[in-house]
């Protein structure tokens, strides 16, 4: 794991949680730690990994950062597929 990614998950799970969680930053670690991707409806993506799966969904329009909501679904998919800081 890249020392880039290393630092995103340690932004993930930081409390308080951080607000700059920027998507494309996500969608590269989730596919760079072997997770699958598949685009739903909309702006859902389904996401595996091992035996976790998840619906995460995607910023919309214009902009480009999870929200808290969006922050705490992602968290607990990290946690079910065993990626933790």
């Amino acid at each position: 794991m890249s020392s880039r990614h290393a630092k995103l998950i340690r932004a993930i799970f930081a409390d308080p949680p951080s607000h700059n969680i920027e998507w494309r930053d996500v969608e590269s670690l989730l596919r760079h730690g072997g997770a699958e991707l598949e685009p739903l409806s909309g702006a859902r993506y389904r996401v595996t990994k091992d035996r976790a799966e998840a619906i995460l969904l995607r910023p919309h329009h214009h902009h480009t950062t999870l929200d808290a909501h969006g922050l705490d679904h992602l968290r607990g998919f990290l946690a079910r597929a065993g990626v933790t800081p």
